[in-house]
C-alpha cells in the first residue's frame, strides 16, 4: 500500500474535510473512545512534536521503542482495529469536542505548512531521527485509522 502524501495540500484538505464531518455525537464503528477522546488521542502525536507536554523517554525506553514499535508506526501497513497504544495516548477523561477538533486542525495546518523538508531527519519524541517519508506514514496512517474508526 502506498501512503498518500500527508504534506500535500490535496491530502491535508481531504483529511480536514473528513474531520469536519465529525460531530460531538459521532459514534465509533469500533473501540471505546468517544469522538472527543479520539481527537485528543490524535493530538498527542503533535503535542509530542510541538510542545514539552510529554517527557522524552529515557535512553533504554527509546531504544526499546525503536527496536519493537517504530516499524509498525512508520511503515506503510495500516494499523489493525483495536491496536494497542502507548500510555501517553490513552485518553480516559472527557474532552471538549470543539477544542480538540480545533487543535487537531491547527496541528495539521502547521505540519503541512512546515513541509516535508522540515521533517527530513527531524527527531521523533520516541524513535529518534526519522525520514520525511516515515513522518508522512506516521501522520497519515494514524489519522486515517481513527477517522475510519468513526466512519468518515
Amino acid at each position: 500500500m502506498s501512503i498518500p502524501n500527508y504534506f500535500s495540500q490535496d491530502v491535508s484538505s481531504q483529511l480536514t474535510e473528513r474531520i469536519n464531518k465529525l460531530t460531538p455525537n459521532t459514534a465509533p464503528v469500533w473501540g471505546t473512545m468517544n469522538v472527543a477522546q479520539m481527537l485528543a488521542h490524535c493530538n498527542v502525536t503533535y503535542d509530542m512534536l510541538f510542545t514539552n507536554k510529554y517527557p522524552v523517554p529515557n535512553f533504554l525506553v527509546k531504544g526499546l521503542l525503536k527496536l519493537f514499535v517504530k516499524q509498525t508506526v512508520v511503515n506503510e501497513k495500516p494499523y489493525k482495529k483495536l491496536s494497542q497504544t502507548a500510555p501517553a495516548f490513552l485518553i480516559k477523561d472527557e474532552r471538549n469536542f470543539e477544542t480538540e477538533k480545533a487543535n487537531l486542525l491547527k496541528h495539521i495546518s502547521k505540519t503541512v505548512e512546515l513541509g516535508e523538508k522540515y521533517f527530513e531527519g527531524k527527531e521523533s519524541h520516541s524513535f529518534g531521527a526519522l525520514q520525511a517519508s516515515e513522518w508522512n506514514n506516521m501522520f497519515y496512517k494514524h489519522l486515517d485509522h481513527h477517522l475510519n474508526q468513526f466512519g468518515v
